[in-house]
């Protein structure tokens, strides 16, 4: 069944080639002009429900130079090829799929460390895609950003309160109890002894060296945290104090995240709403709960068969068909046309290659519910998200968290 055509944000489309803009936005040009301070704090006073970001059509394509004595441009990688999404004030944001499909490209781009090819990036109602650098220096505290590697994100040869305390000395900020007194209540609030001060990163370990880079990110007190697989190269007993953390901060501090990973069931215990991402594109958008029992795309359904089941050890559920995809991902060079997950898709058929599916309303999935299908999968496993099975580690924070 098919719904109504609807994105996840109203807006107005401006000229070809630069996607649309917010109707609240405001422009901007690279002339040197600094960016108005943003409209309002975003803190617990603010209404949950208005939007943080928007990004609409949002493109990067990363051209493939070729050929010799006189290199030229030859191709494009379409890394991202159209991304909408909307995060909220204090909302937990997740963006998952494969490697390969764009999703770190989506937060670079968020974050301004990427030029977009096209689109729009609107931060509490200011268009900032094109924003040149003494225009977006106003706003650079209020996003922040996690790597996903905490080794390679900080620097050797500094130690942890140089680390920490260079972005307040770079925004000019001088906090009350001073600099060195802040690092230490922020070393204190990710869980390291502020004795930590003077110690270099390679002293530390893995999940420490993580801690430091998120108390890095909150050296700014920010509004937006883009984490990009914060906990991948992690010990899964690790990933466990990290996301712990995260979650300690975001109900403390009220800050709003757009929390990258492939992992799904991390995912599944820190994000109250989740985009699907596949080729550049975003396939499904939906809460938490209806992504994970009702989804509708065929990828997002084959990423949840291939979760591990609960054995309850009766016959109260038949067990869950395992869905195996075929072929390898398509090129980023060349995708498919229409709807790029076809080449995989058991239920693909002629129209899927000359039509790209939109993103659509499924009625009967909830009011935020978005599947780009045509022909759209029926929930067949609603009521079993006990089967998306969190490591133990994860399993028994997500247990004392409800206690």
């Amino acid at each position: 069944m098919k719904g109504d055509v609807v994105s996840e944000h109203t807006t107005s489309r401006g000229p070809a080639g630069q996607g649309g803009t917010n109707q609240d936005a405001t422009s901007l040009a690279k002339d040197g002009t600094p960016l108005p301070a943003p409209r309002g704090a975003a803190g617990p006073g603010d209404d949950p429900g208005e939007p943080l970001l928007v990004v609409d059509k949002l493109v990067k394509h990363f051209p493939v130079k070729g050929g010799f004595p006189i290199r030229r441009t030859v191709g494009a990688v379409q890394a991202v090829d159209g991304v909408d999404l909307t995060v909220h004030v204090g909302e937990s944001f997740g963006l998952v799929g494969e490697s390969g499909c764009g999703k770190s490209t989506t937060g670079r781009l968020i974050t301004r460390l990427l030029e977009p090819t096209s689109g729009t990036i609107s931060y509490r109602g200011q268009d900032i895609s094109y924003a040149s650098r003494r225009q977006l220096a106003p706003i650079r505290s209020e996003i922040q950003m996690i790597f996903q590697d905490p080794y390679s994100s900080l620097n050797p040869r500094q130690t942890v309160g140089r680390i920490i305390s260079n972005p307040m000395e770079i925004n000019g900020i001088e906090p009350a109890g001073g600099r060195e007194g802040r690092v230490r209540e922020l070393l204190e609030i990710v869980g390291l002894n502020p004795e930590h001060y003077n110690r270099f990163p390679h002293e530390f370990s893995g999940g420490q060296r993580q801690r430091i880079g998120v108390a890095r990110a909150l050296a700014l007190e920010p509004k937006l945290i883009v984490a990009d697989e914060p906990v991948s190269a992690l010990d899964v007993s690790i990933q466990a104090q990290v996301v712990n953390l995260l979650q300690k901060v975001q109900r403390e501090l009220g800050i709003a995240f757009l929390f990258i990973a492939h992992d799904l069931a991390v995912v599944r215990h820190f994000s109250q709403r989740v985009a699907v991402m596949y080729l550049g594109k975003i396939i499904e958008v939906g809460d938490r709960d209806s992504i994970y029992t009702r989804p509708r795309h065929p990828y997002t359904h084959a990423l949840l068969s291939a979760v591990p089941e609960v054995d309850l050890g009766d016959d109260r559920q038949a067990p869950r068909e395992r869905i195996r995809l075929a072929g390898d991902v398509p090129s980023p060079i060349s995708p498919p046309s229409g709807c790029r997950f076809r080449t995989r898709c058991w239920k693909a058929q002629d129209l899927c290659a000359s039509e790209e599916p939109p993103l659509v309303r499924i009625s009967g999935n909830g009011e935020g519910h978005l599947t780009a299908c045509h022909f759209p999968e029926e929930p067949t496993i609603e009521g079993r998200e006990e089967d998306i099975v969190l490591d133990p580690a994860l399993a028994a924070l997500e247990e004392g968290a409800s206690e």
